[in-house]
């Protein structure tokens, strides 16, 4: 059976790549290219196409026997859609519609979704669970909840099995060569501005939270592979659609993350503190409870396993990072 992964070539896609190969599932790659990187798959076939191409998916799904789909390939970023939410809806939403389509029509039936707990938007509780209500606050949020809405009716209206996962805050690197390329997410854009020669910021400390910071769930990326790999084996078996979060259970706080950055690299990271971001919730933390118990799943690796190799895969790409001072 093989397992056509879209957006295989990217930070997260790669390593559900690598994941899926060593537990010896076949894959095949469909990706644009348009952030992904062919030299992160190695021998991995690779279909250089964008999704909203329905003749190279017929064609890729044909030509590679494609049993299961896990759909990775997307755009991402929260401001860019506020800015420009067409581009999003037709990205994001119609290349999942024309996707599924061409499933439907050659019989694939096995279905393992990336969405992100963008979808909650900024819930108030101390776990957020898959029951909770979805109040996306972007238009990249509402993306991935349409998503889920079509795997929804894709599987009452054509029997297309799915399992929905929820992503929370992604970071790390299982090897320094899949490190994340881009500076968007905390924990590079603190060693984007270490590199630089300047200090981290943090967006608020007047939070209602221990430390006056913002409290996320972190989870290593090699984790958020073996998640699929875990939702892909479940699928090949006869169980029932699932939405399920992907996280730790456990929060860490802006100012503790950027503290293990200082305790991994061993430099000064004193923050400035500036203004809030509009639209940060103070608190938002997974509920692990559904993953762990439908497909027997948990996380391995801690926030300094992520702060470690995330650091690896920065200098990798910016050696003069290890150049930089040193605290006495």
């Amino acid at each position: 059976m093989t397992w056509l992964v879209t957006g295989g070539a990217g930070y997260i896609g790669a390593h559900v790549v690598r994941a899926l190969r060593e537990d010896g599932v076949d894959v095949v790659v469909l990706d644009d290219l348009s952030t992904g990187d062919a030299s992160r798959i190695g021998d991995v076939p690779l279909v250089q196409a964008s999704l909203l191409d329905r003749d190279a998916v017929d064609r890729t799904i044909v030509e590679h026997d494609v049993r299961g789909v896990v759909h990775i390939a997307a755009k991402k970023q929260v401001g860019e859609s506020v800015a420009d939410p067409f581009y999003y809806y037709r990205q994001n939403v119609l290349g999942q519609l024309v996707l599924m389509e061409s499933m439907r029509d050659h019989g694939v039936g096995r279905f393992v979704f990336s969405s992100s707990a963008a979808t909650y938007g900024a819930p108030d509780t101390a776990l957020v669970e898959e029951k909770s209500h979805l109040e996306p606050e972007s238009p990249y949020g509402q993306t991935k909840v349409v998503g889920e809405w079509l795997a929804k009716d894709a599987e009452a209206a054509y029997g297309v099995r799915s399992v929905c996962l929820r992503y929370f805050n992604v970071a790390g690197a299982a090897t320094p060569e899949l490190g994340d390329p881009e500076a968007l997410n905390l924990i590079p854009m603190v060693f984007e501005r270490l590199t630089r020669g300047e200090r981290p910021q943090i967006f608020g400390d007047d939070y209602p939270t221990p430390d006056g910071t913002c409290i996320r769930d972190y989870i290593h990326v090699a984790d958020i592979a073996t998640a699929h790999v875990s939702a892909a084996r479940y699928l090949e078996g006869e169980g029932s659609s699932l939405v399920l979060n992907i996280g730790r259970g456990e929060g860490s706080s802006v100012r503790e993350v950027i503290d293990m950055v200082g305790e991994v690299t061993g430099l000064d990271v004193t923050a400035d503190v500036v203004a809030r971001r509009p639209g940060d919730p103070p608190r938002t933390v997974a509920s692990a409870d559904g993953i762990r118990r439908w497909l027997g799943w948990e996380a391995q690796y801690d926030l300094r396993d992520m702060v470690s190799s995330a650091w690896d895969g920065w200098t990798l790409r910016h050696p003069e990072a290890l150049d930089l001072p040193r605290r006495p």
